[in-house]
């Protein structure tokens, strides 16, 4: 079992690409990582450390690859006690529910159980035209956490 689960919603790639860079710098500090993009709930170890990655798109939405999982959360409300997590959100500031998907996400994962580890980062991709940047440094300081 890899010590951080990278899971990731993603429309355009963007997400994507962040949470390799994460996963990259996670393994050069001695973790291992598995990274799903969309994966389902049974796919997942419902202890131990997530990192969710994720856009938004639309109206505050989740992308469509992240959708099922968090559906399948929301219906079946398992007990996520066992799990701690990270959080980055990728969104423009520009609409009313900047990193909506995101924010959805944190609250679902804590309303069963989940414990986030450190703050959550939410990117603005206004300010941050590569959204990897901004991730970078937050990496740093939340690998010390799950150490």
């Amino acid at each position: 079992m890899a010590d951080v689960t990278l899971i990731t919603g993603s429309t355009l790639g963007s997400a994507e690409y962040v949470a390799e860079l994460l996963a990259e710098k996670l393994e050069e500090a001695g973790f291992s990582t598995e990274l799903l993009h969309g994966p389902e709930l049974n796919e997942l170890s419902t202890a131990g450390t997530w990192l969710v990655v994720t856009s938004t798109h639309g109206a505050g939405d989740l992308p469509d690859n992240l959708q099922p999982l968090f559906d399948e959360i929301e219906e079946k409300r398992p007990d996520l006690s066992q799990l701690r997590y990270g959080a980055v959100g990728i969104g423009n500031r520009e609409y009313d529910l900047f990193c909506g998907a995101i924010d959805k996400m944190d609250k679902l994962l804590t309303a069963c159980g989940a414990q986030r580890i450190g703050d959550r980062l939410d990117i603005d991709v206004l300010e941050h035209e590569i959204p990897e940047d901004p991730a970078e440094v937050w990496i740093e300081s939340w690998k010390t956490l799950i150490g």
